[in-house]
């Protein structure tokens, strides 16, 4: 009879600077081992996505009970439009589809890494009851010539929700495979109009304890900062996610919107955004600031190029038993790589 893998020990998968306060948190975690369901039927596009390794909560736990908390603050989002087919799509499906299966959705709404609602992995989805998601504002600034601060349900009308299903790899070495509901960066971007001197784009998360208690620690400087080149931002696959199986996003998944940028390491995605602001220089981002030896700006998936304290060829896809190995740019090399064309991926980590 298989036996469940072992958890990796905390100080294997958690930054050193946060390893000793998160280590009584994490001491009671179970081991999330359910089966990934796969869904059949309905719209599945492109492959990738963002969460954290060993305690998961299972289905009728508290941390799945906590998952709903504040669910009802946003309203109901429309129902998705498929995505228009990209060149060289045949029959009108993407070139881009996976057959693999989804991951629960109880293991993506209970299985977070999300700092500000908590260091463990079931703390977000406990806590998510204290983010109000309405009323809720995105101001998009900088360099553009339509700078504006928008409301998130009039940044949903603006423009026809896609869904779409991506592998998403976090740096600690475990995966999902998530269906996001939202629209392309870009799409929001050409809006906008960036002007000549936007050379990047800048991401940043709600800075307020009250609502994400985890920024009464010190373990981070907050808020949450990220940032993406303007030629990965304005690529097809970067997303806008407001929503995930079909429903309006959770606050421990980044309600009410977020970024996912399927090729990247899951830390890139920033959550519950508040601004996305255009700059002329790269933005100092809050991971590659905390631990630049072990997060780099660009944190592309790379299995070559191991962390300082795990290897990142293999990944453990959350409700499988194995470990799988990792493809490069997380399996989108045909769509990205050309983006860091003569660059030393081992340096620009």
């Amino acid at each position: 009879m298989s036996q469940l893998p072992k958890a990796p020990p905390a100080d294997e998968i958690t930054p050193p600077a946060l390893y000793m306060r998160r280590r009584e948190l994490l001491k009671n975690a179970a081991l999330f081992a359910g089966t990934a369901s796969a869904v059949g039927g309905g719209l599945v596009w492109l492959t990738g996505g963002s969460a954290g390794v060993a305690d998961v909560a299972a289905p009728g736990t508290p941390g799945g009970e906590g998952a709903r908390a504040g669910e009802g603050s946003a309203p109901p989002l429309p129902g998705a439009a498929p995505p228009p087919s990209p060149p060289g799509a045949v029959n009108g499906r993407s070139p881009f589809v996976t057959d693999e299966p989804r991951t629960d959705y109880e293991a993506i709404v209970s299985y977070n890494n999300f700092y500000e609602l908590g260091l463990s992995k079931s703390e977000p989805a406990e806590n998510a009851g204290r983010l109000r998601l309405r009323p809720w504002t995105v101001a998009c600034e900088g360099e553009l010539k339509k700078p504006e601060v928008i409301d998130i349900d009039t940044l949903v009308r603006w423009f026809p929700l896609e869904e779409r299903v991506y592998r998403m790899r976090c740096v600690e070495a475990w995966s999902m495979v998530i269906p996001w509901l939202g629209f392309p960066l870009a799409a929001l971007l050409r809006r906008l109009e960036p002007t000549s001197r936007a050379r990047y784009v800048q991401f940043t998360t709600l800075l307020d304890p009250a609502q994400l208690p985890g920024q009464k620690s010190d373990v981070l400087d907050w808020p949450y900062v990220e940032g993406l080149r303007i030629d990965e931002a304005m690529h097809p696959l970067t997303f806008l996610a407001v929503g995930l199986y079909g429903k309006s996003l959770l606050g421990q998944n980044g309600a009410p919107i977020r970024l996912v940028v399927p090729w990247k390491y899951g830390f890139k995605g920033c959550k519950s955004i508040v601004s996305i602001k255009l700059t002329e220089r790269q933005p100092r981002t809050t991971w590659s600031q905390a631990a630049p030896d072990e997060y780099g700006f660009y944190a592309n998936v790379n299995p070559a190029v191991a962390h300082p304290r795990w290897s990142q060829a293999t990944e453990r896809r959350i409700g499988e038993l194995r470990r799988r190995p990792t493809l490069p740019f997380n399996g989108y090399a045909e769509e990205v790589a050309g983006l860091y064309s003569g660059m030393d991926l081992r340096e620009s980590f």
